[in-house]
């Protein structure tokens, strides 16, 4: 069978990473969560690492992935940051600083030196139509933003944080409008992805969908 780059993007809290990761175990391809990778970068702007506004980007920068017994962690400068980044005040900085062309350009290009060998499911905004438009695989994830909400806020709970819902539907409905109208790379369908929208599935419905789908992409 032939060996394939899936990209997979689609709105916020849509289940990307989950459902990418999973399709990556299945099939025995490596996973990329660019996501990780964008707020690794807003946790650099965080430390100081790179200064605001965002003109240059440090040369000795580092934004790698480690597997770990937990799962594929990011990490800033060789420092394991995967528990620092998934807050929401760090997904609200991502989300802002995705929308500067020169920090996409810096991670582009990372993203399309690890998929030259293909084997990959990659997970984002632009991966099928700025970061792999050549993919042969392309899926789109969308749901209401009411039921990306309430995951996001469960999400947020189970983490320990007391999160308002109201606070978390404004915050999904906002990465929207930015995700979407930014200038640079904005998020939108690729022409020949195939939209799922997974409002009513469940992860396991939703699982084997994508999987009939691959397998009738590697023949």
């Amino acid at each position: 069978m032939k060996r394939i780059i899936v990209a997979i993007d689609g709105f916020s809290s849509c289940g990307k990473s989950t459902i990418a990761k999973q399709l990556a175990e299945y099939a025995h391809y490596t996973y990329v969560d660019t996501g990780a990778m964008y707020r690794a970068f807003a946790l650099a702007v965080k430390r100081g690492l790179v200064k605001e506004p965002i003109e240059s980007i440090p040369a000795d920068l580092s934004i790698t992935f480690l597997k770990t017994d937990h799962g594929q962690h990011v990490c800033l400068n060789g420092e394991d940051v995967e528990g620092l980044i998934r807050t929401l005040e760090i997904g609200n900085m991502a989300s802002e600083i995705s929308t500067i062309g020169l920090v996409r350009r810096f991670l582009v290009a990372q993203q399309q030196q690890m998929g030259q060998e293909k084997g990959i499911v990659m997970d984002g905004r632009d991966i099928g139509t700025v970061v792999f438009p050549e993919a042969e695989l392309k899926l789109f994830l969308t749901a209401s933003p009411e039921i990306r909400a309430q995951r996001r806020f469960l999400e947020l709970k189970d983490k320990g944080e007391e999160p308002l819902f109201e606070e978390v539907l404004r915050d999904v409905n906002d990465r929207d409008y930015r995700d979407t109208h930014r200038q640079e790379s904005p998020l939108r369908q690729a022409p020949d992805a195939i939209v799922i929208d997974n409002s009513e599935l469940s992860k396991e419905e939703q699982m084997e969908k994508i999987i009939n789908i691959f397998l009738q992409h590697i023949q």
